[in-house]
């Protein structure tokens, strides 16, 4: 299974991402990032998914509920607001603007709902040079869903994320079982990079530089650090689904790095952060 995807190498139609349970080798989570100056409806088929703006703005029309979204100028600039369209239904999309459609398997139908970029909790993560902002949209004590898990972690420039290496790929207590997709973009044409490893029983290897449009698929393993190359912030948005009833994110640090997060209690977090704060 191929776990870098270049930017572009899964495009098809409109969609500038493309990423299946089918394309990926696994069960449960997909993601489409669609580049739209007009109109386009979206089949849901067996997944609940999110219109999710990453630029631009646009009106959504899905199972008679018609919502406005203001969306914003760039995945840097604010948080959005957003829109939840349930599992068999047509989603119209009517705008201008790049547009995450996240999205997970269920069995279970919910109503469309808006969700206000006020109602989005956001927080600043770590301290010193692992010092992040976290957006988190769609998550259990965030806005209801059945299976869907998605958030945003945006880094500034010269720090890591995702950091310490942490897993999500065993049915435990304390651990839920998710696939993970990371969606990227950086600021100015800059570059990051994102590592993810194994166990001697479960190997995985990714070292990959990325760059706006990439995507790294994580089936299992420990993933991190994303690092954001000095002088370019990275963003990536986070989608994850797995096969548990319960809709939980449970992550277990690598035992070998989690004693970094006892590091931060002695610094402060990194004053470029939160990133869209009006001077």
């Amino acid at each position: 299974m191929k776990l870098y995807r270049e930017a572009g190498s899964t495009a098809e139609g409109p969609f500038d991402v493309v990423v299946t349970p089918e394309s990926a080798g696994w069960g449960y989570s997909g993601l489409r990032v669609l580049e739209l100056d007009g109109a386009e409806t979206v089949t849901t088929g067996e997944f609940e998914m999110l219109v999710l703006p990453l630029s631009g703005s646009c009106a959504v029309q899905v199972d008679g509920e018609s919502f406005e979204l203001a969306g914003r100028t760039g995945v840097f600039d604010a948080v959005t607001d957003f829109a939840y369209g349930p599992r068999d239904t047509e989603v119209t999309i009517t705008g201008r603007g790049r547009f995450a459609l996240p999205a997970a398997k269920t069995e279970k139908t919910l109503p469309a709902r808006y969700g206000p970029a006020e109602n989005v909790p956001s927080e600043l993560r770590g301290a010193g040079n692992c010092s992040r902002q976290v957006n988190n949209y769609c998550l259990p004590q965030t806005f209801d869903a059945d299976q869907l898990l998605v958030c945003e972690v945006l880094t500034p420039g010269g720090n890591w994320s995702s950091y310490p290496p942490h897993k999500h790929d065993e049915p435990r207590e304390g651990e839920s079982v998710l696939e993970e997709i990371y969606y990227f973009e950086v600021a100015d044409g800059g570059m990051g990079y994102q590592r993810v490893y194994g166990t001697a029983d479960r190997p995985i290897d990714v070292l990959a530089e990325v760059h706006t449009g990439d995507v790294v698929l994580i089936p299992h393993g420990w993933h991190g650090p994303s690092m954001a190359a000095p002088g370019y912030d990275l963003y990536y948005l986070n989608v994850m689904a797995g096969p548990g009833q319960e809709r939980a994110w449970l992550i277990c640090d690598d035992p070998a790095h989690g004693w970094v997060r006892r590091t931060w209690e002695s610094q402060e977090v990194d004053p470029r952060l939160p990133f869209g704060r009006k001077s």
